[in-house]
């Protein structure tokens, strides 16, 4: 703590500190993802699927107020998340044991030399992979799918940003990518989480898409994660 000069002075030291430990984003709490572009939370809806691709639970960009279908219970291996090494998972609070993540096909061609590789399902508006809800095992497959469900959190504005994840951060989320031919992790390929003002519908509903990309970063892959203090909005 730095000198103080006065009482007033070292209540206000202490109420700052006690803010930033409140903000403090710790293992296994409820936080909601707000899209920096368009001001729309990272949703999904129970049971509810894409009809094309895998097929698994949506992903979408939804209200601009967090509500039921907004709210994620984040997790990872320590009490609180660093900047330089976690890995975190997002589990939606409104499902029965989904996670945010990728889920791309498996192939397995038979013959004198067998070989296996995987397809990325895309989105179901352009080129992009399908981001969805599932609950595979994230570290086996089956003969028709892959799940993916670890994600890596940067400082949007600060590459080599210290501290820890605190709730209000403006970051940019990214997943390992897989080789489509060998199935092999790159760990220094990565996914990036973004939304745009491209729809697709499902029945009569239309829905704001969110992908995963590639390409260079810009202000559609931006997200405020936001600590949900008290739960009362069910």
């Amino acid at each position: 703590m730095k000198n103080v000069n006065s009482i007033n002075e070292l209540a206000k030291e202490f109420e700052d500190i006690v803010l930033e430990e409140s903000n403090l984003i710790r293992k296994e709490s409820i936080v909601a993802l707000k899209h920096i572009a368009t001001g729309k939370y990272l949703s999904s809806i129970s049971n509810l699927r894409y009809t094309t691709g895998s097929k698994s639970q949506l992903v979408f960009v939804g209200s601009s107020e967090p509500d039921p279908n907004s709210l994620w219970k984040i997790s990872f291996s320590s009490e609180l998340a660093t900047y330089t090494d976690t890995f975190i998972t997002l589990q939606h609070v409104k499902s029965n044991n989904m996670f945010l993540g990728i889920n791309h096909g498996y192939k397995y061609n038979t013959g004198y030399n067998s070989e296996f590789g995987f397809h990325y399902n895309k989105s179901p508006s352009n080129n992009h992979i399908e981001v969805s809800c599932n609950n595979f095992n994230n570290s086996g497959y089956d003969r028709n799918n892959y799940w993916v469900n670890n994600w890596k959190f940067n400082y949007s504005k600060v590459g080599d940003h210290q501290g820890y994840l605190k709730s209000n951060d403006i970051v940019n989320l990214s997943i390992n990518k897989r080789d489509i031919n060998n199935g092999s992790i790159h760990h220094n390929q990565y996914e990036f989480l973004r939304s745009h003002d491209i729809q697709f519908t499902i029945g009569n509903d239309t829905f704001q898409e969110v992908v995963c990309h590639d390409e260079r970063l810009g202000g559609n892959d931006e997200w405020c994660i936001e600590l949900i203090h008290e739960v009362k909005i069910f």
